[in-house]
């Protein structure tokens, strides 16, 4: 199942997944306030980037509030991410509506344990690594997890969602 280090709260995605019977580990790593990016969170882990996945939570013209799960070291692709979710156009969600809306703050939303659960897609990429790290639902903690499992978790699809940052 999991493993703790010094007894680190659980976040209520990670007592999900417990429920749910997913092996995980809980990663704390500092927050820097100023710099809430997946880079520097891959710098605080001392792991590659691209196997260090960010939760983007977006609104489509036709399907409604979605999620896209990328690499740290990509741009969600607008044109991409609307078509996956089945949609002509998408558009990132305002700073102020994600807490209303999933239940995390910026630098802390975890593809586990919305507010109520959204259609989930995790680019592609995801599948070449034996465990990713995405939020655990609170600034300064990642879950490391195979992602097969988590994508089976959250009900989501693989798809060209991003392209390389600028």
């Amino acid at each position: 199942m999991s493993s703790s280090k010094d007894k680190i709260a659980k976040t209520n995605a990670a007592r999900l997944l417990d429920r749910a019977g997913i092996a995980y580990e809980l990663i704390p790593y500092t927050v820097d306030p100023d710099n809430l990016a997946a880079d520097h969170v891959a710098e605080e882990l001392g792991e590659d980037i691209n196997c260090v996945f960010k939760t983007l939570v977006l609104n489509g013209d036709k399907c409604g509030h979605f999620v896209c799960v990328l690499p740290g070291n990509m741009e969600v692709d607008l044109k991409k991410a609307a078509k996956a979710a089945g949609a002509k156009k998408a558009e990132m969600v305002h700073m102020k509506e994600l807490l209303p809306l999933t239940g995390y703050i910026r630098g802390g939303c975890s593809p586990v344990g919305m507010k109520k659960p959204f259609p989930t897609y995790f680019h592609s990429t995801v599948l070449d690594f034996p465990f990713i790290y995405v939020s655990a639902g609170q600034r300064g903690l990642q879950f490391k997890v195979a992602p097969g499992d988590l994508i089976g978790y959250c009900s989501a699809q693989v798809a060209d969602i991003a392209v390389p940052k600028e």
